[in-house]
């Protein structure tokens, strides 16, 4: 997992009209909260927080706070961003305090490597969930959760409790849900003459 760097400014005033000039100046308004700590809002540089949130771990990636007084050096991971919808612009950003110490639940996308022998037979590969939902330590978030699909055949299915993972991480979907299945009829053999 990435470790990367956010500083983050202090802001006293809310609103809309404060939002708004703070996107204007190419900032991005935001709240960090966490366990046993009142909400508190910043404000934070747009190209900054892109930059943190950049590579391959995306918003799982652990963000070391700058500033921001008692803030200042504390661990956070981004929850949620909101975006405009035409534009893709930042607009808001939820940012969770955490003890490096504590598990806590991510998403992560999920990575398919191989060709399935079923695809080669004529088969369709369907990939039913691009993400997972999974619980570690801060510091065992993988960047996304790689399934070899290379023995896969037609008609058959890779589930959540059959995925290989590295210790310490556990997987918080159904176990029985497909994540991954080869759909088509397995060809029939040709009758004996």
């Amino acid at each position: 997992m990435q470790q990367k760097q956010l500083t983050i400014e202090l802001r006293t005033k809310t609103g809309t009209g404060v939002s708004r000039r703070l996107r204007i100046a190419d900032m991005v308004p935001g709240v960090v909260y966490g366990k046993g700590l009142d909400p508190v809002t910043v404000s934070v540089k747009s190209r900054d927080l892109q930059e943190a949130i950049s590579g391959a771990g995306g918003q799982n990636n652990l963000i070391t706070l700058i500033g921001g007084g008692s803030l200042d050096q504390n661990i956070a991971i981004v929850v949620d961003i909101q975006r405009d919808p035409i534009k893709r612009t930042l607009k808001h950003v939820d940012l969770h305090r955490i003890n490096p110490n504590e598990k806590l639940r991510v998403t992560v996308p999920v990575v398919l490597v191989g060709t399935a022998i079923g695809v080669k037979e004529g088969g369709l590969l369907d990939l039913a969930h691009h993400e997972l939902h999974i619980e570690c330590l801060p510091g065992n978030i993988p960047d996304c959760i790689t399934i070899d699909v290379s023995d896969l055949k037609i008609a058959h299915s890779i589930h959540v409790g059959e995925i290989p993972l590295t210790e310490g991480i556990t997987l918080l979907d159904q176990p029985k849900i497909p994540v991954v299945s080869v759909l088509g009829r397995a060809k029939e053999d040709a009758p004996a003459a």
